[in-house]
C-alpha cells in the first residue's frame, strides 16, 4: 500500500508539472486561449491513456478475436462466445490470451484445414520449438500445423530486425470441448 501511495503521489506531482508547462509555455509566446486549452487537455489525456492501459482486457471484444484469428486465415462463420481474455505487460515482454467457445461445426471446420495443411504433423512427430530459435530477428515467416493428444494446433512465428520482439502466436482447437484458445507472445 505503501509503494502505490508513493506512486500515486509521483505520479500526481509529474502531471502537475506537465500541466504547469503545458500552461506556462503558449502563455509566454502570447497563445492565452491555447494554454488554457491545454492545462484541461494534458491531464485529460495521461488519464485516458492509463485508464485504457487497465482496462484493455476489458475493451476486448469479438472483432477483435477475429481479427486476431484471421491473421492467421482461422475465421469463425458462427456466433461464438468469448470465455476469458487477459494480457499481461512487462518490460520488453507482452503475452495476451483468450479462449472462445465456438460451434460445432466451426470447430470441425477447423480441425479439418488444419489438419489438411500441407505441413501437418501427427502426434509422436517431433514439433520446432519457435521461442528457442537462434534466428529470432530474421529468416522467414513460419506456420506449423500439428495434433497433440488433446488438441489441434496452428503456431505462427515472425521474426523482427534486431531489438523487437519477434511475433509468436499459437491457436488451439480443443479436441473435446468446442473451445478456441489464442495465445500471443511477444518475448
Amino acid at each position: 500500500m505503501f509503494y502505490f501511495v508513493c506512486f500515486a503521489i509521483v505520479a500526481l506531482i509529474i502531471l502537475g508539472s506537465m500541466s504547469y508547462a503545458c500552461y506556462l509555455i503558449p502563455k509566454m509566446l502570447g497563445f492565452p486561449k491555447a494554454s488554457k486549452f491545454t492545462v484541461w487537455f494534458v491531464p485529460i489525456l495521461a488519464i485516458s491513456i492509463v485508464a485504457f492501459a487497465i482496462f484493455e482486457d476489458d475493451l476486448f471484444t469479438k472483432n477483435d478475436a477475429k481479427e486476431l484469428l484471421s491473421e492467421q486465415s482461422i475465421f469463425l462463420n458462427d456466433d461464438f462466445e468469448l470465455v476469458k481474455n487477459e494480457s499481461m505487460m512487462a518490460p520488453g515482454e507482452y503475452y495476451h490470451t483468450f479462449t472462445l467457445k465456438i460451434s460445432k461445426k466451426d470447430k470441425l471446420r477447423l480441425i479439418k484445414q488444419i489438419a489438411g495443411s500441407k505441413n501437418f504433423k501427427q502426434i509422436g512427430v517431433t514439433i520446432e520449438d519457435f521461442m528457442t530459435r537462434t534466428d529470432r530477428y530474421k529468416g522467414p515467416k513460419l506456420t506449423q500445423n500439428y495434433e497433440t493428444e488433446s488438441q489441434f494446433i496452428r503456431e505462427y512465428f515472425e521474426p523482427h530486425k534486431k531489438g523487437y520482439a519477434p511475433t509468436y502466436r499459437k491457436i488451439e482447437i480443443d479436441k473435446n470441448e468446442a473451445l478456441l484458445i489464442f495465445e500471443d507472445i511477444d518475448d
